[in-house]
């Protein structure tokens, strides 16, 4: 076949199982080979003349264990995405891409290491939620050399990763999805949370904290936050944190032993400058969902407008909620409200 004048190819769902030869590809710009899901060899000679490709997708290539290291040859290479594949060591040429700004390696779960990745000088978006190696400290160090990092999603299992992250005004304010899971050392009894203006979605599993703090009490310190999901953390007792959140849609709190409050009023009058015009929570929530918390006596000590509430979910467990925010006026603006309660 002759390459020489393609410019974008797509060879998604082919059922390749290797991709061999050197073809010429001077004008290709865009290759898409995801969903291959036999595909396990690449050759090195493969890449060597695509000067100028721009995006290579191989992902959900799940037999894909590796990649060569002639990958250096993609020298305009801006875009890559090995997401759902089980390569296992990112190749050595990878450092070599200084034009790659997007580089995603979620759920690889193969993945030992993201040794090199501080070597690329571009990038600016780096995902690497649900893949199979827990980002240790040396990681993190790495990270905080990504002078022009601007989207981070990730998981993290550790305090010290997570304190090194937080520290890092640029990594702090680039963290688009974060999954904190199993974070229980002892000394971990306070989690305090930076401005993090582009955080979209939180997800807290398992872990020891007591409490949940912001450094900067403003509504724009979670200006981007929509989802925020917590279950199994034991220690908390109020999410009172969540007044920040403005843009909140999407709330659910489950197994949380010792949770009291979603918002509690004393807590807020400590937290809230008494100068500065009272926050009303959850004006955008869509969705809230409660089980499993014995101890669960309000969402919040005042009804609520809840004007974009769609479903209100009190499930299994709940004994001591024996009042919801709710009046005449909640939910009256056009929008359908349902109430489940109980476990049916």
């Amino acid at each position: 076949k002759n390459w020489r004048a393609v410019r974008r190819m797509s060879l998604m769902k082919n059922e390749l199982e290797k991709i061999l030869g050197c073809p010429t590809c001077p004008q290709l710009t865009t290759l898409l080979l995801q969903k291959n899901h036999r595909l396990v060899n690449i050759s090195g000679e493969f890449f060597r003349f695509m000067p100028n490709l721009v995006v290579l997708d191989l992902s959900w290539s799940s037999s894909l264990t590796g990649l060569p290291k002639q990958i250096s040859e993609l020298v305009s290479l801006r875009y890559l995405d090995l997401s759902y594949t089980n390569i296992e060591r990112l190749p050595v040429g990878l450092q070599e891409l200084k034009q790659l700004i997007h580089l995603n390696l979620e759920s690889m779960k193969s993945l030992e290491s993201i040794a090199g990745v501080s070597k690329l000088l571009s990038l600016k978006t780096l995902r690497l939620q649900k893949s199979k190696r827990a980002l240790d400290v040396n990681s993190a160090k790495e990270l905080q050399l990504l002078e022009h990092i601007e989207v981070l999603t990730i998981d993290i299992f550790s305090s010290l990763v997570l304190e090194h992250l937080l520290c890092s005004q640029r990594l702090a304010k680039s963290i688009q999805y974060v999954e904190l899971i199993e974070v229980e050392e002892e000394s971990f009894k306070i989690l305090t949370f930076p401005s993090m203006c582009n955080i979209r979605r939180i997800g807290i599993w398992k872990c020891g904290m007591k409490e949940i703090k912001v450094e900067m009490r403003t509504s724009s310190c979670f200006s981007s936050l929509s989802k925020v999901v917590i279950g199994q953390c034991d220690g908390l007792k109020e999410l009172t944190w969540l007044l920040f959140a403005p843009n909140l849609t999407y709330l659910d709190a489950s197994f949380a032993e010792q949770l009291e409050d979603i918002i509690s009023e004393e807590k807020a009058a400590s937290v809230t400058d008494e100068n500065a015009s009272i926050i009303i929570p959850f004006q955008k929530l869509e969705c809230l969902s409660l089980s499993d918390l014995p101890k669960l006596k309000s969402i919040y000590w005042s009804p609520l407008s809840f004007p974009r509430l769609s479903e209100l979910a009190v499930q299994e467990h709940c004994p001591k909620l024996k009042k919801l925010p709710l009046n005449s006026k909640s939910g009256t603006a056009g929008v359908e409200l349902v109430v489940k309660y109980g476990e049916n």
